[in-house]
């Protein structure tokens, strides 16, 4: 095994470097268990399997011994077709973003995390490679060490959906405290997660949301909370705001968040394009159509409103995954979870989130 035969060359275990002690912990793990995609699907598809291959580490890469994953709605979405024209080459694949674990080795050029450390952290959406597996490969920008205060369920929670929100209302819009945000669609994860992460800035922040989440939200900071299923938002939501989130993105939210913002105001979609465009006509045909479709809609919202359009995506970001760190700690931040499943039930998991009888955040956990 050449992991192996590299790590003795090094020296005995006692005298061993920190490289050759990882080398050789990584040398031992070279299969585990994880939940393939082999084609898309309802939840049936899914395939748990005991002898997965898990890949030599490259020297930013860090492997992850998983004790929970959340299901997302990209999770769901991608079983069932969502970016085949980028997946379908490439099947097999492995499902899930979330992680929460332990540090089981690290390549040769990490250096802010060691062997042993809980870390919880998210990929990137086109990853192939996902976290429903005994054992994840993320690169080291993607991880940070999980809070102690929240458990191992808790954190896998937290990191895609945060870091969805954080790059949409932190990176692209820039938000400071005392202005108005509005977040259209704030029951769910990503909505929730924008909600959070804007009163910790010290923003006034307004969202639409069914009416099981009103009480939550508000207790979160929110300082309006409108039922879009029993109220007129468009009555109910006064004057205007800096930022738009809008974690529905259809015309009709879309219409509503861009007459909501100030001259210079940012309205950010979580239903950009690109992927749609790309699976209808593949990549080379449709990409350049989804851009061409944004770069629009830009000037046009820009010349009639004055406002800046962008589709958002969550993106590996350290300095975003840090301050998520920080406010999970202070317990400012927070994903509810509404159930746990083990790895194995994963086709139940995904069939309840399918036939909306989980509304909630799923986790599956890995003993």
């Amino acid at each position: 095994m050449r992991w192996l035969l590299r790590s003795r060359k090094m020296g005995v275990i006692g005298g061993m470097s920190k490289v050759g002690f990882n080398e050789m912990r990584r040398s031992l793990v070279t299969s585990c268990r994880a939940v393939l995609l082999p084609r898309f699907g309802g939840p049936e598809v899914l395939e748990l399997r005991d002898d997965v291959n898990v890949p030599d580490l490259k020297p930013n890469e860090v492997l992850v011994r998983a004790r929970a994953v959340s299901v997302n709605p990209l999770d769901t979405r991608m079983r069932s077709g969502y970016g085949r024209s980028l997946f379908e080459p490439l099947l097999p694949v492995i499902l899930g973003r979330d992680i929460s674990g332990e540090v089981a080795a690290v390549g040769n050029s990490v250096r802010s995390l060691s062997v042993g450390q809980e870390v919880f952290g998210a990929l990137h959406p086109t990853a192939v490679r996902g976290t429903y597996a005994d054992y994840a490969i993320l690169a080291e920008d993607e991880l940070t060490r999980k809070p102690e205060s929240i458990s191992h369920v808790e954190a896998s929670a937290i990191p895609f959906a945060a870091l969805t929100a954080w790059r949409a209302l932190r990176s692209t819009a820039r938000i400071k405290q005392g202005q108005r945000v509005l977040v259209v669609g704030g029951g769910g994860a990503v909505g929730f997660s924008a909600i959070q992460l804007a009163v910790a800035a010290g923003c006034h922040v307004s969202t639409t949301c069914g009416g099981e989440s009103i009480e939550r939200i508000l207790a979160a900071g929110a300082e309006q909370a409108v039922d879009y299923t029993t109220e007129d938002y468009e009555l109910s939501i006064k004057g205007y705001f800096d930022a738009v989130l809008d974690t529905i993105g259809v015309p009709e939210t879309e219409k509503m968040g861009v007459n909501l913002l100030k001259r210079g105001g940012h309205y950010m979609t979580l239903q950009g394009e690109a992927a749609s465009f790309t699976d209808r006509y593949g990549l080379a045909v449709g990409l350049p159509m989804a851009t061409a479709v944004l770069a629009k809609k830009q000037i046009q919202y820009r010349f009639s409103h004055g406002i800046d359009y962008q589709w958002t995506y969550m993106r590996a970001d350290a300095e975003g995954l840090h301050e998520i760190r920080q406010l999970s700690e202070a317990g400012k931040l927070k994903i509810p979870i509404e159930r746990t499943f083990p790895i194995a039930q994963v086709r139940e998991a995904h069939e309840a989130k399918d036939k909306r009888i989980i509304s909630g955040k799923v986790v599956l956990e890995l003993d």
